[in-house]
C-alpha cells in the first residue's frame, strides 16, 4: 500500500480549491479530468470519474490537435491581430462577471 497523502488546502467563497499534484497523480487525472467525491457512512473519498456523454467529433478532434501540437510545437503561434479582432467583435457587449458564482457542474 503506497504512503498516506494528506494535503491542506482552504476553500475560496466560491466554493473551490486546487486539487494538489500529489492528489492529481494518484488519482491520475490532470487538467480537464473529472473526480468525484463520495460521502457515506465512514466519511468522504475522492476517485477519478469517467468522462461522460462524450461527443466522439469532439474527442477525435481534440485528439487530433494534441498529436498536431506534440508533432509540430513550432506551429503554435499567438492569435494574428486580424482573429483577434474578429473574436473581439463576436464577443462584443457580451457580459461575463469573472467573479460571479458558477452554477452546476463545469467542465475545462
Amino acid at each position: 500500500m503506497p504512503s498516506p497523502i494528506e494535503e491542506v488546502r482552504t476553500i475560496t467563497a466560491k466554493g473551490q480549491t486546487t486539487v494538489p499534484k500529489a492528489v492529481r497523480k494518484a488519482l491520475g487525472v490532470d487538467c480537464g479530468g473529472r473526480i468525484a467525491f463520495r460521502v457515506d457512512e465512514h466519511g468522504v473519498t475522492v476517485h477519478r470519474a469517467e468522462p461522460e456523454d462524450r461527443d466522439p467529433a469532439v474527442d477525435s478532434f481534440l485528439d487530433f490537435l494534441a498529436r498536431d501540437i506534440a508533432q509540430r510545437p513550432e506551429a503554435v503561434a499567438a492569435l494574428s491581430p486580424a482573429l483577434a479582432a474578429r473574436i473581439e467583435g463576436l464577443t462584443k457587449g457580451v457580459a461575463v462577471d469573472l467573479d460571479g458564482t458558477i452554477d452546476g457542474e463545469v467542465d475545462l
